[in-house]
Order: structure tokens, then sequence, then C-alpha cells
């Protein structure tokens, strides 16, 4: 995953009102905080921060550049968006070192095509790994080519990239393969949503 550099800005005005001024200004109001140090209230440049975590994921470690101040590294660590809008309302940073192993969630993505006749139930579409911040994987690939009926697959299974630790219950079941319902069985069911449409007119 490449390294973000933003320029940032240290907030000294606090509470809902100072916020809504944040954005109103093309910034994301945002917390560092991490290793002990007290929480450092900073603005992100708002489209440079979006476009980040559009091209690097929700994992995207930041390198910040605080006026007046030395650069830090922080991860994303939670994203807060406008349930109704979609634009990001507020953002937490934790402070990493070089070198330092956190514990992320990495998107599972499934690749290729199961074998004819099976259903494929993706059951956990984000894994927990244990990596260094600078070398955090963007996706871990997930091949299912050919899997047949009464395969699943579990987190033990999973080939993890060099330096990555699982950090899930071995257990824990990614995919389901099974066998797809046929059309006859399907039938019964569409049968009772056209009845219930029908009663729902009468």
């Amino acid at each position: 995953m490449s390294e973000v550099r933003l320029t940032v800005e240290q907030r000294t005005e606090f509470g809902k009102g100072a916020a809504r001024r944040t954005r109103r200004a093309g910034k994301v109001p945002a917390v560092l905080y991490g290793h002990g140090s007290d929480p450092k209230h900073l603005s992100l440049p708002a489209v440079e921060f979006a476009r980040a975590i559009r091209e690097n994921g929700h994992n995207a470690v930041l390198t910040l550049d605080v006026a007046g101040s030395n650069s830090e590294l922080a991860l994303t660590k939670t994203i807060t968006t406008h349930s109704i809008k979609g634009y990001i309302e507020h953002v937490d940073l934790l402070l990493v070192k070089r070198g330092e192993k956190v514990t992320v969630n990495v998107p599972v993505v499934l690749a290729g095509t199961a074998g004819p006749g099976t259903l494929v139930t993706h059951e956990v579409t984000e894994l927990p790994v244990e990596a260094e911040a600078l070398h955090i994987p963007e996706q871990i690939e997930l091949s299912i080519e050919g899997a047949e009926i009464g395969t699943q697959i579990t987190a033990a299974q999973v080939e993890l990239p060099k330096g990555v630790v699982l950090a899930a219950d071995e257990d824990l079941l990614i995919v389901n393969i099974t066998e797809a319902p046929s059309e006859a069985e399907m039938a019964p069911e569409a049968v009772e949503g056209e009845a219930a449409e029908a009663s729902e007119e009468g």
C-alpha cells in the first residue's frame, strides 16, 4: 500500500458549529491519537483525503504534515459519513510508527467461478489480520475457481501475503458453497409471491 502525504492544520475550535465551519471550508475534522500522546484535533483537506481513501482503501496510511510540528504517520481508523448526503463528517486517525504492527480488517475478494450448479455464499467480506503499518494489503484474493458443492473455506485456508498474520479464529467460515436451488424449488416461492401481491391488490 502506498504512503499518502497530506498537509493538515491543527484545530482550535470544537463542537458541532466549529465542525460545520471546517467542512464548509473544504476540510474534514479529524482526531489523531495513540501511543499515549494527547489527542490532536486536525482538519484534513477533504478532496485529497477522499482521493487517498478511494485509491488506497480505508486502511490508507497517511503522512501528515502538521504546520509547526514534525510529520506524523497515521492509520485511518474510523470514517464517519453523513447517512443521507454521503460526505465525510469526521475521521479518527491512529498514530503509528514505521515497522509497527497493527491489526486491521482487509477486504476479501473472490476470484474465479465455482463449479456448475453451485451457490456461493460469501460469509465474511473482511478478514482481521496483523501487518506492518506500511505493508497492509489493500485486499486479499481468494480463488473459488471450480469449487464444488460442499466446499467450505475457512480463515485458516486463506493464503496471506508475506509478513501478514491472521488475527481471527482459524475456523471462521469465509465462503460456503452449496447446491444452487433448481427452478422447481424456486417456483413455489414465486407463486407465493404472486398470490401475496394479488391478495394485497384485492
